[in-house]
């Protein structure tokens, strides 16, 4: 009796809860607001006392990546340092719209092996295990998915149809060319001036020809390269020798002419889904029968007779080598340098681009092998790149949803993962490898693009082991005055004044972007 007088109050204790809120950029009912409401409501109904908050705030439930709170709270759980015994969540959608609906209930199973019970707060059936919720659940998960699916057909549909129409979707201008702000009546209202984007929903953007004088460079590196048989490098040589300034006043790159020499707009062509990357899923290259094209869309500056003659020069250089004439030039530029690397196929004028030696062989160790090469050293870093190349391509998808949950505008260049936001600036992705000295020390080293000349470059430094994102470096172009940069752990004032932990403060630099273009 007295054990029993004793244990009763204990009775009445609130239980331990957490919760976890998610929105994207859904509607009102998802506002963090509303969900919040309904969770504290039905706490107070259940007699559950919310000790712990979890939360991912302009994130997409596609997949985990980039949800620091649904992150973090796996880790806690995983880690046994959960001081609760019951999780809320608004409903089975905010848990994620993941397109495998398994994963969703994998990490429902996570907590519920350690005797955590996920509450719905504001679905109509009890999550209490039995046939019935398990069944609703499953149908809530499929249609959360097919929420996804259908929205981003129907997201596609209606670019693809603009695209037809002639209009643009995004995106620099271009040398040479500039971006027309028209109403819907195709009537013209001016000029857009870099960042500056449309105001109205039924206004358009097309593109036409720019000032005289680069039209008129545009047109010579067309010359130089079909009737004089110039190299890029010979045109940029030129270019810049005689003082022409570059697309915003810098100076040309190889990368820059040959872009300009197979980018289709320059004929008046208007073309899109060339690459996909859509339910956060790998970027892929689309086959040509997938692209949408429109002819004459724009006032070309040149014509399609001399872009299709520099676009065949191009694609000849390689187009019909055998793989033995492949192989052939990769031993005359290791005669002539010495050794060979990706970088250095890449970098030589009438050398097939290391991707293609990669694609033909398999992969370019094994193209070494074939010519009876091989590097003095271990190809375990081979598989260390593959693995960055990956983790790059997942952290620029990461950045990308973060970004456009936020409510930022935002397009990747099809070419070199080029983040261009708000149509205001751009930013590239560096991940740096960690690497550890004789000593013991360790080193990150970045290399820079000289092609790409970003606003911004993101670099992401790994732990040692190259497993986990270590902290970022948000680095000015104008402060990176060289094409490498080596990183120490400690790096003093002049370097680690960019330093962050997390990528939160770029991702500001987007919203406070936005909202001032609104303004």
């Amino acid at each position: 009796m007295e054990k029993t007088a004793t244990a009763s109050p204990n009775r009445h204790l609130p239980s331990r809860a957490a919760q976890y809120v998610r929105m994207s950029t859904e509607h009102q009912q998802y506002s963090p607001e509303n969900q919040l409401e309904v969770i504290r409501l039905y706490a107070a109904a259940h007699g559950m006392e919310i000790v712990q908050a979890y939360s991912d705030h302009g994130r997409s439930g596609l997949n985990i990546a980039g949800r620091e709170g649904l992150n973090r709270l796996m880790s806690d759980v995983e880690n046994k340092q959960a001081n609760f015994s019951a999780l809320l969540v608004y409903d089975v959608s905010r848990w994620g719209r993941f397109q495998d609906v398994d994963e969703s209930a994998y990490y429902e199973y996570v907590l519920k092996r350690a005797s955590i019970r996920v509450h719905y707060c504001a679905e109509q059936f009890e999550n209490d295990g039995s046939m019935s919720s398990s069944v609703l659940k499953t149908l809530k998960r499929s249609m959360a998915a097919e929420y996804s699916r259908e929205l981003s057909v129907k997201v596609f549909s209606g670019q693809c149809r603009l695209i037809e129409l002639g209009f643009r979707q995004g995106g620099p201008a271009g040398y040479g060319l500039r971006r027309q702000l028209i109403d819907r009546d195709r009537n013209p209202k001016g000029l857009l001036d870099r960042g500056e984007r449309k105001s109205l929903q039924t206004d358009r953007v097309i593109l036409v020809p720019g000032p005289e004088g680069e039209i008129e460079t545009v047109q010579q590196i067309y010359d130089l390269f079909v009737a004089q048989g110039k190299t890029e490098r010979e045109i940029m040589e030129t270019l810049n020798a005689r003082g022409v300034p570059g697309e915003h006043g810098r100076p040309w790159t190889r990368a820059t002419v040959h872009q300009l020499l197979i980018n289709p707009k320059y004929i008046g062509a208007n073309i899109y889904n060339r690459r996909s990357f859509k339910l956060k899923h790998k970027r892929v290259n689309n086959p040509r029968q997938m692209w949408i094209w429109r002819d004459g869309a724009f006032e070309p500056i040149v014509t399609a007779n001399l872009f299709e003659q520099a676009r065949a020069i191009i694609e000849s250089r390689h187009r019909h080598l055998s793989d033995e004439d492949l192989l052939e030039r990769l031993r005359q530029l290791l005669r002539a340098q010495g050794r060979l690397s990706g970088i250095l196929i890449d970098e030589t004028e009438e050398m097939p681009s290391s991707s293609c030696y990669s694609t033909r062989f398999g992969s370019l160790t094994r193209a070494y092998a074939l010519i009876g090469w091989a590097p003095g050293r271990d190809f375990a870093y081979v598989e260390i790149n593959r693995k960055l190349r990956r983790r790059h391509a997942d952290l620029i998808a990461s950045i990308l949803d973060q970004l456009l949950g936020l409510g930022a505008t935002v397009s990747v260049s099809e070419d070199n993962d080029l983040l261009h936001i708000n149509a205001e600036y751009t930013a590239s992705l560096i991940l740096a490898r960690c690497r550890e000295t004789r000593a013991g020390s360790h080193r990150w080293q970045l290399r820079f693009d000289e092609s790409l000349t970003p606003d911004v470059i993101i670099a992401a430094r790994l732990r040692p082991g190259n497993e986990e994102i270590l902290d970022y470096y948000l680095l000015p172009r104008l402060d990176v005055l060289t094409e490498r940069l080596s990183l120490r752990s400690e790096n003093g004032l002049i370097l680690d004044v960019y330093r962050f932990n997390n990528l939160n403060f770029f991702m500001e630099m987007a919203q406070r972007a936005r909202l001032e273009g609104a303004a």
